[in-house]
């Protein structure tokens, strides 16, 4: 089995951890401070010039079209920098994914160029609500011909980058007597679309710096041909891209788990107790190879399911199984790492417990680990009904 990078993988890499070293990791406590938005924005607008906001998305659309394991590459290197950054670039991605596997071609033609060279800062994926969490089937929010426009009524919740989007995937019922997962359909919405608001970005526990905000859509009349494939299909569009949205956050919370540990493995090299360095410790040892083996499997997990997307092979079970791994062993490394500094690992003069709060959600939005579990036990099960 080769497990070698292209050269052109190698080469994106390389690009994403100067970036992310450069720019995203000098900006990353200012933004867990709440501040720093205009340069948080410049750094979208530089990593869309790179070719990042399009790594799936074909050439002639504006798109890098680098596949799906230079993305989880890409995303990686900008965890270990900034979740902040690396969720909005994730997020904007799988948006960009989305457009060009459902879309029309005028959607194509009018967005994706936008979303990949950085016109539209990101892009968001409003299917969550609030009583439509791990079950997006059972969603409130309508739609209505009215004419030869839809009118959508209801709220999103915690939508990634609303605040700052240029186009939004929306879904809504549009056959409330149909059986749930064949009622919705998945609709293209442009910022600033009369009856949309935006809410006021919510006070998180990490992630800070990027914002996530409920959006409202209160009579919101959008034209007819704002449907993304086929009406009354948007629940398999939804849980499709949803699918390949967890190869991102497997991706973005290896990045922080990685940058944890790097910190902790340079710690316990200089921190000397009873007259040695702790490193030399057995038990401080064993905490190491724990976590260090883990992670390994972690990468090992991502990267498989990265590539079973990118040619085009089944990977759901594969996704779900790494972003379940992936994202708890990522708990357990930046825990672990905080436990290695002592006291300092609780003190913002490290940024030991930004990347504990950082990593904790990962375990919960775009699919819960619960959620993986059942989905991991279905596809396993398969066979054997």
């Amino acid at each position: 089995m080769d497990l070698d990078l292209t050269e052109e993988q190698r080469l994106i890499r390389e690009t994403a951890a100067r970036l992310a070293s450069d720019r995203l990791a000098p900006l990353a406590e200012t933004l867990d401070r709440g501040d720093g938005r205009e340069p948080f924005l410049a750094n979208l607008k530089l990593l869309a010039e790179n070719g990042f906001m399009g790594l799936n998305v074909a050439e002639a659309h504006g798109g890098s079209a680098a596949g799906t394991v230079a993305f989880a590459l890409s995303v990686r290197e900008f965890g270990r920098a900034c979740a902040a950054t690396g969720v909005t670039v994730s997020v904007t991605n799988m948006v960009g994914e989305v457009i060009q596997a459902v879309g029309s071609e005028d959607q194509k033609a009018r967005h994706l160029p936008k979303l990949c060279d950085g016109s539209y800062p990101a892009g968001a994926f409003c299917l969550t609500e609030a009583g439509a969490g791990s079950d997006p089937s059972s969603m409130t929010t309508r739609a209505v011909m009215d004419g030869n426009e839809w009118v959508l009524n209801g709220a999103k919740l915690y939508i990634s980058s609303a605040d700052y989007a240029g186009v939004f995937v929306v879904w809504a019922v549009t056959d409330p007597e149909a059986p749930r997962g064949k009622r919705i359909t998945c609709f293209l919405v442009e910022a600033g679309a009369p009856g949309m608001t935006i809410g006021s970005a919510e006070k998180k526990m990490g992630q800070t710096g990027s914002a996530t905000n409920e959006v409202t859509f209160q009579d919101c009349r959008i034209p007819a041909d704002a449907v993304m494939g086929t009406v009354n299909d948007g629940f398999r569009i939804a849980v499709t891209e949803l699918t390949g949205g967890r190869i991102g956050v497997a991706s973005l919370s290896l990045g922080i788990a990685e940058a944890a540990m790097d910190l902790a493995k340079a710690y316990v090299a200089e921190r000397e107790q009873f007259g040695r360095a702790i490193a030399d410790m057995q038990g401080v040892q064993w905490m190491i190879a724990d976590r260090e083996t883990e992670l390994e499997a972690a990468r090992l997990l991502t990267l498989q399911a990265a590539w079973l997307k990118e040619t085009g092979r089944p990977f759901a079970k594969e996704a779900s199984m790494a972003k379940l791994y992936a994202t708890e062993a990522a708990q357990r490394a930046t825990y672990t790492a905080l436990q290695l500094h002592g006291g300092a690992g609780y003190m913002k003069d490290y940024p030991l417990e930004r990347f504990a709060r950082d990593a904790r959600i990962t375990t919960i939005y775009e699919g819960t680990s619960e959620i993986q579990r059942l989905i991991i036990a279905r596809e396993t099960l398969k066979p054997f009904r």
